[in-house]
């Protein structure tokens, strides 16, 4: 870059907006890239500081502290595992809020549950702190791509207001309400994410067993009524024999509970949402949390004792 490109980058940059970026791992890393890519002035934090490396490459500033990050930010983002560690990355000793200017703006894009969404909404407003919650999906290659779909909850001009920076992230982004809004649609697709996640092996399986080869079948679904994200998205990780490594069993289990909280708290139980919540609950408690998401569909490899292999599925003892 020469100095005349590195003068012109330097004033497009003081023009925008200082990011700090917290959470870094399979979501908020392409996200964070992205916001450097397209010109931001971003710092990063991670308690895993090698996840912050490759940003610190692109030119990302890294800190040692949520505090000192935060001092200097006039947003934050936030992509963290869940409301457990999003409370304690707001709320607690040495968090974002307490060190926040009046003036500046968070925006939560993880996947968190709508009473805490609320209560952050609520303490910001009394430090003169805006709030938007923005949870997104799409899955990580949406994430590197800057094609994700994000909902945000919160006051319509916080929103536009910040409307370029959401169009860094993604392609579809959606304005949904009032705060706790964003978490409700964002865990509603989940749930609708996890019932097909597990009815497709039940599909493949049908077709595996009667001789069909495995990759008409997949052709057949997404030529069919039965399509869905899934069957386009997540089949090639059945297939794989990896079943997604990106989202694990853990997270499945964790939306799956704020998705059922969420109906409960409304007066009623959803009976796809426990149902689901059970499958995937097994499991996790089968190979572990760790473990990919799509093992729900494992289990019925495991149950059946044929693996969802093109052409015809082999016998599970064959990788035991």
């Amino acid at each position: 870059m020469n100095a005349a490109s590195k003068n012109a980058a330097s004033k497009n940059a003081a023009l925008k907006p200082r990011l700090f970026f917290v959470g870094v791992g399979n979501m908020g890393n392409p996200m964070a890239a992205n916001l450097v890519k397209a010109g931001y002035d971003v710092t990063v934090f991670d308690r895993a500081v090698e996840k912050t490396t490759n940003l610190i490459k692109l030119g990302a500033r890294a800190t040692a502290s949520l505090a000192e990050g935060a001092s200097q930010a006039d947003i934050v983002l936030t992509s963290l595992p869940g409301p457990p560690q999003v409370r304690e990355v707001m709320l607690g000793e040495g968090g974002l809020i307490a060190a926040l200017r009046s003036g500046t703006t968070i925006i939560d894009t993880t996947t968190s549950a709508v009473d805490l969404v609320k209560e952050l909404v609520d303490t910001c407003q009394q430090r003169g702190i805006d709030f938007l919650e923005a949870p997104v999906t799409n899955a990580i290659d949406a994430a590197a791509e800057g094609r994700l779909s994000i909902f945000v909850g919160g006051d319509i001009a916080v929103f536009e207001k910040h409307r370029p920076l959401f169009d860094v992230l993604g392609t579809k982004i959606f304005h949904v309400g009032a705060p706790g809004n964003g978490a409700t649609i964002k865990l509603l697709t989940n749930l609708l994410w996890f019932v097909s996640a597990a009815a497709i092996g039940e599909g493949l399986m049908l077709g595996a067993k009667a001789g069909v080869p495995l990759p008409i079948v997949w052709e057949a679904i997404k030529s069919s009524a039965g399509n869905s994200w899934v069957a386009e998205h997540d089949v090639p990780s059945i297939f794989a024999g990896n079943y997604d490594p990106s989202f694990s069993l853990a997270l499945c289990c964790k939306d799956l509970g704020l998705i059922n909280d969420i109906a409960r708290s409304q007066g009623y139980e959803l009976t796809m949402g426990k149902f689901v919540e059970s499958l995937f609950q097994q499991a996790a408690q089968t190979y572990g949390e760790s473990a990919a998401e799509l093992h729900v569909v494992k289990l019925l490899e495991d149950r059946v004792g044929m693996l969802l292999r093109p052409p015809h599925g082999e016998p599970t003892t064959a990788t035991k």
